[in-house]
């Protein structure tokens, strides 16, 4: 991979400077996790869920999953520090084959459908603020998306600096919410039983680790973090503590202000909430709040998906055009316009289903759970190839890497089979179909783009 960089450098296409301190890359990560999940899911998970204890359970299993993730991603960045994440750990350990599907994917599926997902949360409540019509959810959606591409366009720092001041009053505003929420005295509903069965576990596992995601995605930004072979643990492990911590002071906020059965029946709990305080002035103070945290979870995908395209252009000839890097700003800024294209083509498809959110979670999640998988498997082969020898190393291995696999492995039959769960309906099976057979369209391009690849890739 390095005698690629090389080589494009060599042709004045630029590369990655290493612009990213160990702050950045915390406030980056905080970023990519807390989103506007956090404000929508809970009721989700609370409908999933037996009992108030569960309910917690699944948050703090949701937390050590990730820190488990976190923790293999941890060691494979150690190994591999270079701009592309799960790109670059896949093309060394499973080969080249695997990590062009796996780009592609997160190109056409993964990447724009989360960001189409989080778009379609921050035009549902900017519709609260101003209303743009009978289409005022998509339009708003659209606008976010073409308005956080320009400005990634902009270049690295007014990126990031924009990223750092919409973080601190993201996490005062959570840390307000569960405050509120604690010490609100408002008694809670009466109990109201779940549908008969309708709860799964598994699915309240889903929603409570689409809320997580985004932790890998530090992996991204690697190749541009200062000292990465060990600011990168400490962005990761450190990151996944500090979101885990957020989520459960909002949850037990929410418990104790609306109680499982409340959550459950709410539709925007984080609104409810701070209506029981501050009335309708509290709601229109929650609805800017999403939409501050779904603009930074838009802003930190669009940052970090843009390096894998990046990196799929300067390996394989057929993309070319996406490997250029961009001296002015330091940016991919071909990765940009496409990843932005193809994620308003989303957002567009979605504004005729009856849920655009939903709709992009089954698009995007089984094809998300398998990439996951392989790269936790991907760490017991490059050990096995490579020794143990590594700035970072999995705690207790193999135990961390195998829970993590395991949970991923579970996660993977969840996103397929809650698709049966009678509250989603038939359009879920059309949009996870969709994906894993855009998944597998990877497959044939690879063989007619593989004779095209750059001189210096693994075989």
């Amino acid at each position: 991979m390095d005698g690629d960089q090389a080589a494009v450098g060599g042709r004045g296409e630029g590369a990655p400077k290493a612009l990213l301190s160990l702050p950045d890359g915390v406030f980056l990560l905080v970023g990519m996790v807390i989103g506007a999940g956090i404000f929508r899911l809970p009721s989700l998970v609370a409908g999933n869920t037996s009992g108030e204890l569960e309910f917690i359970a699944a948050w703090v299993l949701g937390g050590l999953v990730s820190l488990c993730g976190a923790l293999v991603y941890a060691e494979l960045a150690a190994r591999i520090p270079e701009t592309g994440g799960e790109y670059a750990f896949l093309n060394r350990g499973m080969g080249r084959g695997v990590g062009f599907v796996f780009a592609w994917s997160r190109m056409a599926v993964i990447q724009p459908g989360a960001v189409a997902a989080v778009a379609f949360i921050f035009g549902d409540y900017a519709s609260e603020l101003l209303r743009l019509g009978p289409n005022s959810s998509a339009i708003w959606a659209a606008v976010s998306v073409v308005g956080l591409v320009g400005l990634n366009l902009a270049g690295t720092l007014p990126s990031k600096n924009i990223q750092k001041v919409m973080e601190v009053i993201l996490i005062a505003a959570l840390v307000l919410l569960g405050l509120v929420g604690l010490f609100s005295g408002a008694p809670p509903p009466m109990p109201v039983a779940a549908p008969a069965g309708s709860g799964s576990f598994g699915l309240a596992m889903v929603f409570v680790l689409f809320t997580y995601g985004g932790w890998n995605e530090a992996a991204y930004i690697s190749g541009e973090v200062k000292d990465a072979r060990r600011n990168m643990v400490r962005i990761l492990v450190g990151g996944i503590v500090a979101v885990t911590a957020l989520y459960l002071l909002v949850n037990i906020g929410y418990l104790a202000a609306l109680g499982l059965s409340g959550i459950r029946d709410s539709k925007a709990v984080a609104v409810d909430v701070m209506r029981l305080v501050a009335g309708d002035t509290g709601a229109v103070l929650v609805a800017v709040i999403v939409c501050v945290s779904a603009f930074t979870t838009i802003n930190a995908a669009l940052f970090t998906g843009a390096r894998t395209n990046w990196a799929l252009g300067r390996d394989f000839r057929i993309f070319s055009g996406l490997g250029k890097w961009r001296e002015a700003g330091s940016t991919p800024a071909n990765a940009h316009l496409l990843q932005g294209a193809i994620t308003l083509a989303l957002v567009a498809a979605a504004s005729v289903t009856p849920d655009g959110f939903g709709a992009m979670v089954a698009y995007t999640a089984p094809v998300f759970w398998t990439f996951f998988l392989l790269t936790g498997l991907t760490l017991f082969r490059i050990r096995s190839r490579d020794g143990t020898m590594a700035a970072f190393t999995v705690p207790w291995y193999p135990v961390v890497p195998l829970v993590f696999c395991a949970m991923c492995a579970y996660m993977l039959y969840s996103s397929i089979d809650y698709i049966r769960n009678p509250v989603f309906g038939p359009n879920f099976g059309d949009m996870v179909l969709t994906g894993i057979v855009i998944m597998c369209a990877g497959i044939p391009i690879y063989l007619v783009a593989r004779g095209g690849a750059r001189r210096g890739q693994h075989r």
